[in-house]
């Protein structure tokens, strides 16, 4: 069938093969690229968990394609039911496969609830089995709810303000193409826990523990967890709102597995780049058009697989680690420098529907959106038929 972007507020709801397959070769590439300059070892083998999108999936890729690594994913994606296309992850994650398998790497998948106690099982078994351990554990996760899997209760995630106030802000309508206001309301008490429940370090821990237990984590391993703190005209709905409750409960959930087993566990704060994730987030699709921008202009833009490549090869197996004061990796830092953040607080004050595009790269934003379903890639013929029920090589 002949595809073609369908978006839906900040979802395509639509995905083309190739073109996820030619955006992930494209990251390959810059893998790739980057073995010339290392020199100290890397992992070996593999767990990333949330490994079909975003800095899941370009982890992945540093990792097998950098490092030559050994990989297990774990995700949640739907494949093409009744002539629909499949997931950007489904379709991601066969495209990777199949690069691995041609480079003679090692690739599995689960696809399936990685909250859940069977897949945590059933991806145990298959690492005894194929690898023996891991020396590497990527947590990635993002969802929208969780199903606690001791007490079987649901939870819902939800992106609000805490306290008394609502909160209102610039953010741009993609549906028109216009900046406008947003008005949040605060969250409950019950919704600032649900959220934690869902996108907090609970189910970190419970994949550490589960790990350790079967002896499939190997001594001394590592483990990341990725998190994102912002500029202070994002903090009333991400830092100081319910998602930022369920971040810092990630930092304390490195910190426990650190203390309880043999395994060093961080937390990467990285920078705001664009994925399915972030654009559901009011007022952070225009903070990133602008500093998409802002960040191309001084030379120091990064997607997610420049980002990876750059935690791999310079903080978690470079020859130093630098932490901040909380004990957090900070790839956040080219984003956060203060003549970036100072123009970013000079562009918002004067930006509106009008001058978006002049004073934003928002045509930027909106192409790095596309590409995250395989739209707007270079080499795919977007009139030509392709075939959408592709089989995930190893799924296990």
């Amino acid at each position: 069938m002949i595809i073609k972007p369908r978006i839906r507020g900040y979802v395509c709801i639509t995905a083309h093969p190739q073109g996820c397959e030619a955006k992930v070769r494209q990251e390959i590439e810059a893998a790739q690229a980057a073995k010339a300059a290392l020199g100290l070892e890397g992992p070996k083998k593999v767990l990333v968990l949330g490994a079909s999108t975003g800095y899941g999936l370009s982890s992945r890729i540093t990792a097998a394609f950098t490092y030559n690594a050994a990989t297990f994913g774990v995700f949640f994606e739907r494949p093409s039911i009744n002539g629909k296309t499949a997931s950007a992850g489904w379709y991601n994650s066969v495209a990777f496969e199949q690069a691995a398998h041609e480079s003679g790497l090692y690739a599995k998948s689960i696809n399936g609830d990685a909250f859940s106690s069977e897949v945590k099982a059933q991806a145990i078994d298959q690492i005894k089995q194929d690898l023996g351990q891991v020396d590497l554990v990527v947590y990635s996760l993002a969802a929208p709810r969780r199903t606690d899997p001791v007490t079987g209760a649901t939870y819902k995630s939800v992106l609000k303000p805490m306290g008394d106030q609502a909160f209102t802000n610039r953010t741009i309508d993609t549906d028109h193409d216009q900046v406008k206001e947003v008005t949040i309301e605060p969250a409950t008490d019950e919704e600032i826990q649900h959220t934690i429940n869902v996108m907090g370090g609970q189910d970190w821990e419970l994949w550490m523990q589960a790990l350790d237990q079967a002896g499939v984590l190997a001594p001394g391993a590592k483990s990341v967890a990725y998190s994102y703190i912002g500029p202070e005209v994002t903090w009333p709905i991400y830092r100081n709102g319910t998602i930022g409750q369920a971040k810092k409960d990630v930092e304390r959930a490195a910190a426990a597995i650190t203390q309880a087993y043999d395994c060093q566990a961080y937390v990467a704060v990285n920078k705001a780049v664009v994925t399915q994730a972030s654009s559901a987030i009011p007022v952070v699709p225009l903070y990133i058009s602008i500093l998409i921008k802002l960040m191309k202009d001084k030379g120091t833009h990064e997607d997610c697989i420049e980002q990876m490549v750059r935690l791999f090869k310079d903080r978690l197996y470079g020859p130093a680690l630098p932490l901040d004061e909380l004990g957090r990796i900070r790839m956040d830092d080219w984003e956060m420098q203060p003549d970036i953040q100072a123009n970013v607080v000079e562009v918002w004050s004067k930006i509106n529907s009008d001058n978006l595009n002049a004073l934003s790269d928002y045509r930027g934003y909106q192409h790095n959106f596309l590409t995250l379903f395989g739209f707007e890639m270079p080499g795919v013929d977007y009139d030509q038929a392709v075939e959408v029920d592709l089989p995930l090589p190893s799924a296990v």
